[in-house]
């Protein structure tokens, strides 16, 4: 079969599958079972898709999604996460959209210790939106930083998303977890700034809160005992790469030593903390490698097939600059956003696009960050934006995700923004992995 034909009726069955409601990774299984008894000779293809299956998932590499995953559980059962936010909300006092700013912060704490959006969007909309609705913050003030901030965890390390991407994409995923940085804080930062022009504009978006008050030493004593211990769980995460001492399959190990060391410190550490943990951390990680399996095997029949050095030369064939292509890949990512979830989209379009990457010498790492960065911007994009489903989830009744999407749009634009200044500015991403390696 012609490589065009190939492409056009894999990509055209997976996407019919998934549009009648199949599962992600039912449909990846489907459409590589048809494939491997078409392009590699029968039962004798299923034999090697059995194997190649089994060692897609038997990947180092991806040791640290799981323990990311009960790291991230087990500061929500215990509580850790919790009595950070408290702590926060002691020193902030009584400024103007103290909630909103609370929500970028926290949010961006949390996020450098849980790893996922999903979890991060949810503990924040159910936390934090109720206070904001009973003070009167308008609803932009409230939906908009909330949904932004809980994408953040999909940048700043650990991230299972990224570790996820560099597997499967063959990044150095080391490189990429700490490449995310930098561009994760500048992102936050710019939150930050587009809440402070939004109170500048409308003041009684965000009112003001004299009646929270905290002296001095009780501020102090709340992010020594409260805020300050969480840099050890960082640290272990972030800290231990950075130096060297440990690759990131260890330092995720770490950082549940460190989560599950502070939450017995705390006497929070109960067994159903751990048995939620765990369960809560099974079934997301079953789910991901199941999506694996299916993407892995795809990416092979798509070269068995000639796909993919089909479309290698068709690309190079258009004489398009390096930016060019880069902005091609980067609509192609936002629109599947439309109507994907993350993970889908990345099993979908890595096959694809690592082989264009290298076609026209972008720095893996570096378009590894963008692509999180295009992905965090799909997460908020309608009509089937995850966090806009959870943030509607969280809300009061009535709101729909026309409202959730309208208050995120600054902060989308924010997210265009920094993906400009990386793409004239690639040492923002680049830089801390080359001084570490």
């Amino acid at each position: 079969m012609d490589w065009h034909l190939s492409l056009v009726a894999m990509f055209t069955t997976i996407l019919a599958l998934m549009a009648i409601g199949m599962p992600v990774a039912v449909a990846f299984l489907t459409i590589n079972l048809l494939g491997t008894l078409y392009f590699m000779g029968g039962l004798s293809g299923i034999d090697q898709l059995i194997a190649n299956s089994t060692t897609s998932i038997t990947n180092f590499s991806l040791v640290p999604v799981p323990l990311f995953l009960v790291m991230g559980e087990l500061l929500f059962h215990t509580g850790l996460a919790m009595r950070v936010f408290d702590a926060l909300d002691k020193c902030f006092g009584g400024i103007k959209g103290r909630l909103s700013y609370m929500t970028v912060v926290g949010g961006t704490v949390f996020a450098t210790l849980s790893g996922s959006s999903m979890a991060n969007t949810a503990m924040l909309g159910s936390t934090l939106m109720p206070d904001m609705v009973k003070r009167g913050y308008k609803p932009h003030m409230i939906m908009g930083p909330i949904v932004a901030t809980g994408g953040l965890a999909m940048i700043i390390p650990p991230s299972s998303l990224a570790v996820l991407l560099g597997s499967i994409g063959r990044i150095d995923v080391g490189a990429l977890l700490i490449a995310g940085m930098i561009p994760g804080l500048l992102l936050a930062l710019m939150f930050i700034l587009v809440i402070r022009t939004q109170i500048s504009l409308d003041p009684a978006s965000a009112p003001g809160h004299p009646d929270v008050k905290a002296s001095v030493p009780e501020m102090i004593k709340a992010v020594t005992f409260d805020v300050l211990p969480m840099g050890l769980v960082i640290f272990a995460v972030v800290g231990l790469i950075l130096l060297g001492w440990a690759t990131p399959s260890e330092s995720a190990a770490f950082g549940v030593l460190a989560v599950a060391f502070l939450a017995a410190l705390y006497k929070k550490l109960s067994i159903e903390a751990i048995t939620k943990s765990l369960r809560g951390a099974l079934i997301v990680s079953t789910l991901m490698l199941t999506i694996i399996i299916g993407s892995t095997t795809f990416s092979q029949i798509l070269a068995f097939s000639g796909a993919s050095s089909g479309l290698i030369m068709w690309s190079s064939g258009f004489d398009l600059n390096a930016y060019t292509m880069l902005a091609i890949l980067f609509l192609t990512l936002v629109f599947l956003g439309m109507f994907m979830d993350q993970l889908s989209i990345m099993m979908l379009t890595l096959p694809v696009f690592m082989p264009l990457v290298s076609l026209y010498g972008f720095d893996q790492v570096w378009f590894g960050v963008v692509m999180l960065l295009a992905l965090e911007l799909s997460l908020a994009t309608p009509p089937f934006g995850l966090l806009l489903f959870v943030m509607v989830g969280v809300s009061p009744k009535g709101t729909t995700i026309g409202n959730v999407a309208w208050a995120a749009l600054p902060y989308i634009l924010c997210t265009l923004a920094l993906i400009v200044v990386l793409a004239i500015f690639p040492e923002l991403a680049t830089w801390l992995p080359q001084i570490t390696r």
